[in-house]
């Protein structure tokens, strides 16, 4: 479905794999990442699907389900969440709202469909009712230092503590979510009504907020190292690999689907791949599509993720890359010249875990008893 913010001055539209549209920007994509990182910027991102999961037992269900710790989340709080397969592997990366008997989750775009049907799958005679919201709910972003100032001035419930949620006063809620770009760029989640997008919005801007793109939110999300499910993961990513090991797993919970695998190459210290933040040469007028390969001379050494234009650094991109990548190595994207981001060299090995790597290692050369 398409947005009605996309009949604002200016729009372009960013055309949606499942059909539908958002704005990518109004008219001016560099300047509006500026307002974001500077002042205040609405953001359209109603092309996230909307998951509702009511029922007495639903934290507790999906505490079993999930990579995070539910079982006692409290009213008016949220969290990161994974679903993992048996392997593992990532799934499903959601953003939860604890709030008056219902937890909501938002997700990839295109992806709520599968995640409820799935839900419904795994129901069996608990009171839980997982149900797909997308059509009459619909996420906004105000992005940036101001955006405080803004819904104070809006009459909104302002959130202090990340991952705070407060319910709208006609519907919906506000959750405060970890800034992106540098760290300043204070961001707050407002979910409202689908049919009332335009008149929320108009409130926003009337109180100071300027309407930005998805693209310029992106750009800072890339900045910020923040990754998406099915862009900067492929089907073989596991939690470990990304900075959803710290945001989205709890490493002390009991047994959930993939846990093993999790907590195995946590002990061990060093899974297959790492995130990094690639700085590319900007040359090509055309950006490397998600899962274009990160190259070192003749060898494929990784993918490449989001990549976007940012109106300080130049292109950059997130990638996952082996961990035998030399932090100054020789990269190249297609045609691109790439540098790893000298902030993301791979963390040393504590004593811990490298003593228990070398007995990993012990046992599967035979060199000591089982």
């Amino acid at each position: 479905m398409s947005s009605p913010l996309l009949q604002r001055p200016g729009a372009v539209a960013l055309d949606l794999e499942g059909g539908g549209s958002v704005a990518a920007h109004y008219g001016e994509p560099l300047p509006e990442q500026r307002r974001l990182a500077e002042g205040a910027g609405l953001v359209d991102r109603s092309d996230r699907d909307v998951v509702a999961v009511p029922g007495p037992d639903r934290l507790s269900w999906l505490h079993d389900l999930t990579s995070q710790h539910l079982r006692a989340m409290p009213d008016g709080t949220g969290t990161e969440a994974l679903f993992l397969d048996p392997n593992g592997r990532v799934e499903h990366h959601a953003v939860l709202a604890e709030l008056a008997g219902t937890t909501w989750a938002d997700v990839e775009p295109g992806t709520g469909a599968a995640l409820t049907g799935w839900l419904q799958k795994m129901q069996f005679m608990l009171r839980v009712e997982p149900e797909l919201r997308t059509a009459g709910w619909a996420l906004l972003s105000l992005v940036g230092p101001r955006g405080d100032a803004v819904l104070t001035a809006a009459g909104w419930p302002v959130p202090s503590e990340v991952h705070e949620v407060a319910p709208l006063a006609d519907g919906g809620w506000v959750r405060r979510m970890p800034a992106i770009g540098d760290g300043t760029a204070a961001v707050v989640d407002l979910l409202v009504p689908r049919a009332e997008v335009a008149a929320r919005a108009d409130a926003l801007l009337a109180a100071g907020a300027v309407l930005a793109g998805l693209d310029a939110y992106e750009a800072l999300r890339v900045e910020a190292r923040r990754p998406r499910a099915g862009i900067d993961s492929d089907q073989r990513t596991i939690p470990n690999e990304l900075v959803w090991l710290d945001s989205a797993v709890h490493l002390d919970k009991g047994c959930y689907r993939g846990q093993e695998t999790v907590a195995r190459v946590h002990n061990l210290g060093r899974p297959p791949r790492r995130q990094v933040l690639l700085h590319l040469d900007g040359m090509s007028e055309v950006l490397p599509a998600p899962g274009s390969p990160v190259t070192a001379g003749t060898r494929e050494v990784g993918r490449v993720g989001s990549v976007v234009r940012h109106h300080e650094l130049g292109v950059i991109g997130l990638a996952l890359v082996k961990q035998s990548v030399a932090p100054d190595a020789d990269l190249r994207v297609g045609e691109a010249v790439a540098v790893i981001d000298p902030d993301d060299a791979p963390a040393a090995l504590d004593d811990t875990r490298a003593a228990a790597r070398d007995r990993v290692r012990a046992v599967r050369s035979a060199t000591i008893g089982r």
